[in-house]
């Protein structure tokens, strides 16, 4: 049994990183998958590791699309049932990213058995339920193991109509890009694992973290959008420049367009990035024209996301579409830049982050 006094556990001590800024570097992962034998995909596999998209789809004998990914991370924030609730939020976002609905769930637990009592444990899973109740999920089971570092996640399997699916690779010159949730995620994460954050920093970020992402794919369903991705762990420019490498497109980015949560930018200001957000940084070198921005702004552009919103494209023509169906789930989604012809992957910022 435990000696741990629960109303003193830190959950964020026994983690190494920040949420989704704990993820292999995208350089790593991409070294790392060049070592790895190729396979071969039968023809029903739609969207294969091919495009570095949000989540695998699998053509049924229905013609309904299957959609299926895994995501789980170590403690972003130090209440339990926050860090379920945030952990679970994040695993179904790559459905919706695809377009899809989430059904079912399948609980991913590591737990340090000897250190952390397991009645937070239990929190935690009631966090994770919690969202899967909101979204219509059943959580049909899981797998536990012991780990010095606590982990949780979810496998998701999802359904999309064909007409309905999205993917990272539809971008297209011309198209407009649009950003559902505001950035600082892993800035703020960082922050509160330091014991830096306010608390309304921290109340923003929980917030902004558990919200679901399934008005935003309503939105994108019905507004008739065929391209888009998540922002996670590879922060907004990362994920646009996987995206555009699988389009072959290039774009622009407006940085004074791109929404900031609280506060986020002076903890770039400060130096206070998560070490996920300075390799993406790295990954992201000579992929990016920058216009003579500080390091500090760099940061705060390609910090790692846990749980971030959709960046979505759309043709010019159905800007005004989006624009509408975004507004009317109350969802506030600025247009932070345009997708170019070019170099695919090159991505160009222009302008100063506001704040």
């Amino acid at each position: 049994m435990s000696t741990v006094d629960e109303a003193a556990v830190r959950l964020t001590t026994f983690s190494h990183g920040a949420g989704c800024a704990c993820k292999l570097a995208p350089g790593d992962l991409a070294a790392v998958m060049r070592m790895v034998q190729p396979s071969t995909y039968p023809p029903e596999l739609i969207v294969s590791p091919a495009t570095g998209d949000d989540a695998g789809v699998y053509r049924l004998p229905s013609g309904e699309l299957l959609v299926q990914t895994v995501d789980f991370f170590t403690p972003i924030v130090d209440d339990p049932y926050d860090w379920g609730r945030i952990a679970a939020t994040n695993a179904l976002s790559d459905v919706y990213a695809m377009g899809g609905r989430p059904l079912t769930a399948l609980n991913l637990v590591a737990w340090a058995v000897d250190d952390l009592p397991l009645d937070l444990l239990a929190r935690v899973l009631d966090g994770g339920a919690a969202v899967a109740k909101e979204a219509g999920v059943a959580i049909v089971g899981g797998h536990s193991i012991r780990d010095r570092e606590p982990k949780y996640g979810m496998a998701v399997t999802g359904l999309v109509a064909p007409d309905r699916l999205v993917r990272n690779s539809e971008m297209r010159p011309g198209d407009r890009l649009y950003l559902t949730k505001p950035l600082g995620l892993g800035l703020i994460s960082t922050a509160i694992k330091a014991q830096k954050a306010t608390d309304e920093q921290v109340r923003a970020a929980v917030d902004t973290m558990t919200t679901l992402n399934a008005a935003a794919a309503d939105a994108m369903g019905e507004a008739g959008v065929k391209a888009a991705t998540d922002v996670t762990g590879f922060g907004l420019l990362g994920h646009l420049h996987i995206a555009l490498n699988a389009a072959g497109a290039a774009a622009e980015v407006d940085a004074a367009a791109v929404p900031f949560l609280v506060g986020a930018l002076d903890l770039a200001r400060d130096g206070l990035a998560p070490s996920g957000t300075r390799r993406n940084l790295e990954f992201l070198e000579g992929q990016v024209d920058w216009d003579g921005h500080p390091e500090w702004e760099r940061l705060a552009l390609a910090d790692a996301q846990t749980s971030g919103g959709m960046l979505i494209a759309i043709p010019q023509e159905r800007a005004s579409a989006l624009e509408a169906a975004l507004g009317a789930r109350g969802i506030a989604a600025p247009a932070v830049g345009v997708v170019t012809g070019g170099e695919a992957g090159r991505v160009t910022v222009r302008g100063h982050p506001a704040g």
